[in-house]
Parts: C-alpha cells; sequence; structure tokens
C-alpha cells in the first residue's frame, strides 16, 4: 500500500508512530525555515511539516508541489504546537523524513476548495475536480450511506434484488423514451427503460413476491434542477398485498432512513386524498412545514364589486403575523411576481388587519365591517394579511399554490430543519387531453381502480370515467414527492378494458402489451409496488434544492454531458452499419 493512515484518520494518540500518507496537495505554505503542506484525500486534510534546518533538500522539494500534486509522505507523528480545532486532526502534523512526487498537476481551472470561484459548467467540464471538493464529495458519500441502508432494509424485509434489462420495447405511455437501434434487426429499435415497471410485474407472475432494485432509468425530457435524463429509482413491488401493507411497508423504510443516517424521528405519515390536497394546497404534493391552508371568502360575492362576482373561484390565504414588514413595495413586488407569465395572476388582493384597522387593495367596494367579517370568518387576527386570487378554479389553485410557497420563503416562514412526511391517495385514475381529446392514464397504464370504484370501468360516459379513482399514493416530504406508485391490474380482462379507455384498439394493446396481458392468464397474484428517486430522497434529506451533486457525472440542462462531451455524432461507418444511412 502507498499509504499507512488516510489524511483523516490520526489523533494525538498516534504520536511517535511513523506513518506514510498520500493524497493531493491542498496548499503549500513558505515559512522561511518550515513548510507546510495540507495534505488531503477524501477522508480529510492532515498537515505535513517539513524543517530546512534538518532537511533542506526535502523542504525544496516540498516547496515545487504545487496545488493538487499527488504526493507520498513518510514521516513521524507529533503534536501540533498551533492547534486547528476546526479539523479533526488539527492537533497533530506528520515530521516529514521522505516525500515522493506520485504526479504532477497543471494549476486547476478554479479552487478545490468548499466555496469555489467555478461556474456550474466549467465545474462540470471538469467533475473529476469537483468531486474532490467537499461539498460533492460529501453528497456522493451520502448518497452510498442512503442506498447501502436501502438494501439493508429491503434485506431484511425478504426483498430479493433483481436485476432486469436495460434494452427494451418502446411503449406510447408516459415520457418520451430514449431509442438504441437493432444492428442485428435493421430498422428495429429498443428503447431504454423509463422504469421497470412491466418486469416487476412480471416477477410478481413468476413468485418473487418481493423485488427490489437500486435501478437506472431514462426519460428524454426537459431538464430541471430535481430532473436528468438518467436517474436511479429505489423500485419496489409485493405481491398478496393490499394498498395499506405497502404504505406500512414503505414508510418504516423512510423512517428507518432517516433515524439510522440523520438521527431524525419522523414519526407517523398523515395521509391525504388527491382531491382534499388539491383544493387545501392547489397541488397533489403539499408542503406541510407551515400552515396556510386555502381559505374561501364567498362572502365577498354580491357586493358589487365585479371582479369578484364574476369569478368562477375565489381563494385567499391567511399569513400570520406579517402585517408590520407588508409594506406598500412588499405589495407592489408581490403582485407584480403573481403577474409574471409563469404564474399568470392578472392582480392580487390584500386585506391588511392591524391595530389601526384594516388596509385593503378593495376598501373602497367593501366597508370595514365587510372586511372583518372575512377575518372573523377564517380566523385571521391582528397583525395577519389575507391575500385573495381570482379566476379560472384550476388556474387559482396552480397560482395560490406558488403563492403559498413564496409568501413562506419570503417570510421565512418554513422552520428550519423540519421534516413533514404525507401521503397521498386517490388519485384520479385517468385525465383528459383536450388537445387529442381522450384520456390518459395519470400514473400509468396498469394502475388499478380503487375497490370502490371498479364498478365504473365498464362505464361509456366520460364523466364516470372521470371520476374513476386509482388505488395510487405519492409519499410526500416538505413539499416534494418522493416516491409513488399504485396497486396492479393483475387481470387480463380488467387490463384490457383500461388500454380501451385510453385508446388502444385491441390490436394496439396486443402488439404493445401482449407480454404482460398474457402474463395475467397464467394466475397472475394481487400485487403493487413503489418506486423512489433516489438522488431525490438523498436531496430532501439534506435540504438540498437540486439531485445533480448527488449523481457523480450529472448531464446539464441541456442534456449534455461537459466533460465527455456528449451527445455527439458518430461515424458515418457506424451509420451505415444500423442501416440508418445508404
Amino acid at each position: 500500500m502507498l499509504r499507512s493512515h488516510h489524511c483523516g484518520e490520526l489523533r494525538l494518540e498516534n504520536r511517535g508512530q511513523i506513518v506514510r500518507l498520500a493524497g493531493w496537495v491542498q496548499a503549500t505554505r513558505n515559512l522561511g525555515g518550515l513548510t507546510f503542506i495540507d495534505l488531503r484525500d477524501r477522508y480529510g486534510i492532515t498537515q505535513i511539516a517539513f524543517n530546512m534546518d534538518d532537511r533542506a533538500a526535502l523542504c525544496e522539494k516540498a516547496r515545487k508541489c504545487g496545488r493538487e500534486f499527488v504526493i507520498q509522505v513518510t514521516g513521524i507523528v507529533a503534536e501540533r504546537s498551533s492547534k486547528n480545532p476546526n479539523r479533526p486532526t488539527g492537533d497533530i502534523e506528520i515530521i516529514a523524513t521522505e516525500l515522493t512526487i506520485l504526479n504532477a498537476s497543471k494549476v486547476p481551472p478554479f479552487t478545490i476548495e468548499d466555496d469555489t470561484d467555478g461556474g456550474e459548467d466549467i465545474r462540470m467540464k471538469y467533475r473529476y475536480l469537483d468531486i474532490r471538493r467537499n461539498p460533492v464529495k460529501n453528497k456522493i458519500m451520502f448518497r452510498h450511506q442512503v442506498a447501502w441502508h436501502t438494501r439493508h432494509f429491503m434485506n431484511s424485509r425478504d426483498f430479493l434484488e433483481i436485476e432486469t434489462p436495460y434494452l427494451i420495447k418502446s411503449t406510447p405511455e408516459g415520457a418520451r423514451d430514449f431509442v438504441v437501434p437493432s444492428r442485428m434487426n435493421p430498422g428495429q429499435w429498443y428503447a431504454l427503460p423509463q422504469s421497470p415497471q412491466t418486469f416487476k410485474q412480471i416477477l410478481m407472475v413468476g413468485g418473487m413476491d418481493k423485488y427490489f432494485q437500486i435501478v437506472r432509468c431514462f426519460r428524454d425530457e426537459d431538464l430541471r434542477a430535481d430532473r436528468q435524463p438518467e436517474f436511479t429509482q429505489i423500485d419496489c413491488e409485493m405481491a398478496f398485498v393490499e394498498r395499506e401493507d405497502i404504505l406500512n411497508t414503505f414508510e418504516e423504510l423512510m423512517q428507518y432512513l432517516f433515524k439510522e443516517i440523520l438521527n431524525i424521528d419522523l414519526g407517523s405519515f398523515p395521509r391525504m386524498s388527491y382531491d382534499e390536497a388539491m383544493e387545501n394546497y392547489g397541488n397533489d404534493k403539499p408542503d406541510l412545514r407551515f400552515e396556510m391552508k386555502f381559505i374561501s371568502p364567498d362572502n365577498l360575492r354580491g357586493k358589487g364589486f365585479q371582479v369578484i362576482d364574476q369569478s368562477e373561484c375565489i381563494r385567499g390565504i391567511v399569513v400570520k403575523g406579517i402585517e408590520s414588514v407588508f409594506t406598500n413595495k412588499e405589495i407592489n413586488d408581490l403582485t407584480e411576481w403573481v403577474k409574471r407569465p409563469q404564474i399568470g395572476a392578472k392582480g392580487m388582493i390584500y386585506i391588511k388587519y392591524s391595530t389601526e384597522g384594516v388596509k385593503s387593495s378593495i376598501s373602497k367596494f367593501y366597508t370595514e365591517a365587510e372586511l372583518l367579517d372575512i377575518a372573523q370568518t377564517h380566523q385571521a387576527a391582528k397583525g395577519d394579511v389575507i391575500l385573495i386570487l381570482t379566476g379560472r378554479k384550476s388556474d387559482v389553485l396552480k397560482q395560490l399554490s406558488e403563492l403559498r410557497l413564496e409568501v413562506a420563503r419570503r417570510y421565512h416562514l418554513i422552520p428550519p430543519d423540519s421534516f413533514k412526511p404525507l401521503w397521498v391517495l386517490d388519485f384520479p385514475l385517468h385525465e383528459w387531453n383536450e388537445d387529442e381529446q381522450r384520456f390518459f392514464a395519470m400514473h400509468h397504464p396498469f394502475t388499478s381502480p380503487i375497490p370502490e370504484d371498479m364498478h365504473k370501468m365498464n362505464s361509456d360516459d366520460h364523466h364516470v370515467i372521470a371520476s374513476i379513482r386509482a388505488a395510487a399514493y405519492d409519499l410526500v416530504i416538505n413539499g416534494t414527492e418522493l416516491g409513488g406508485g399504485s396497486i396492479r391490474i393483475h387481470d387480463r380482462t380488467l387490463q384490457s378494458r383500461n388500454f380501451e379507455l385510453l385508446g388502444f384498439s385491441a390490436e394496439e394493446a396486443e402488439r404493445q402489451f401482449g407480454f404482460i396481458l398474457g402474463a395475467f392468464e397464467y394466475g397472475a397474484p394481487p400485487h403493487g409496488g413503489i418506486a423512489f428517486g433516489l438522488d431525490r430522497v438523498c436531496a430532501v434529506m439534506q435540504g438540498s434544492t437540486t439531485i445533480r451533486d448527488y449523481i457523480a457525472f450529472p448531464k446539464n440542462n441541456m442534456g449534455r454531458d461537459m466533460m465527455i462531451d456528449a451527445p455527439s455524432e458518430i461515424d458515418n461507418k457506424q451509420l451505415k452499419e444500423l442501416g440508418l444511412i445508404k
């Protein structure tokens, strides 16, 4: 071994030991008769001391070591005269007796420090340097911990980790597929899996009643901070279960991960229907770290104010305790914020309740008594502000959801280091697409209706079909969907009917999904499952806003790997072999 210890290991109890360390030069300090090198590896930093009086040639050699040189040092562990309390190894240093330069380094294009001077593009181009920085290194190490503890938990519950194929068949539902041409079968294509959905269901048919896989998935979709074209799922499936069994099992998984890794007790997970989430919070992944449920101030109607009277929907939020800082400038800024194209509101109504009375943007249309009645109806007190949006219901719910989150961020209403989990249940099974004039599966076409709505599957009435609820569930923590799943259809007749409701002809369904329909004819057990985004779980656990740093080699927001410059062109010989050109 090139080292006897790593750079975060040595302590005062190692005094007098002869040790050998290897790593990267973090910094060099030339103090005349003494030269110091901070030597770094992934475990930490140790100070190396070179004495000009004792070993002049060795000291001169050390002074030639630039940042990020790779070196090996042999020396004696000694107590530091000037200790560094901010470093685990800060009580000791190594008095160097030997130095070997294992590899020189060019000057890095950005500083390898926690707070670097490198922009995102340059850091992604030199990702191997970025990984040396603590913020990135620690996130990758944290991701390993989450994956390791997940495997430990799943193994303790008798789940089998089983691999499924990466070269599969393209299907028309869901996001766009990445496709791969087949050289051996000219004109035909594989697709990279968006998830192992059908394979894990077939494993249930095969008797593998508890399956999981930490698996790479691929979706050719527009990218955001929490999305990548390739990502990793904790993918799970169970047979002979009902919804309650799955919720309990994976609630335990999340409780286990938070307790083992963060020493945080999540407690039990409340449950909320999709309809309740939409009505009270305007989205299906509400952040429960703060209250601000929507209110319906319908007693404002009928007073002659047309903006209110002619609106399909009036919704608002009560913001506690911000009246004193809710200045005219703040009002104008927030009004302009909701009017941005990304939000799309026409304006914002406010009512401020203070010791001096009531101030409102609609005071000329309502008496103070009428505005105080709104406060009393919706438990607003002195010091509170009510914000109201109006318009078409679907728009208002979405706009007010965004406003609720923005207000919480601006006025620091989100408690730090707080985690609020939630199960959202009973999603619609189908959603109507106006452009294509047909239903799409809200989750995927293999999701089962809840038992109470099973009879509606035989209806041809549009409104009845739209009202069918799915035996689906999402796990949400702090307003982020960590994962989702459902009880699956396991009967061929019901699955064929669902394909029919989604606009598939019998021939199309057979061509696309005949393999799973056929499997259902050979004793498919009742089954269901769930999948979590591994990188998203890590980001939420650490309060991060992006998943990129948890991925060793991520893509940028254009789907490019800046380090290897991919995607790239391929030569004509390969294209001809694949039958893509003549």
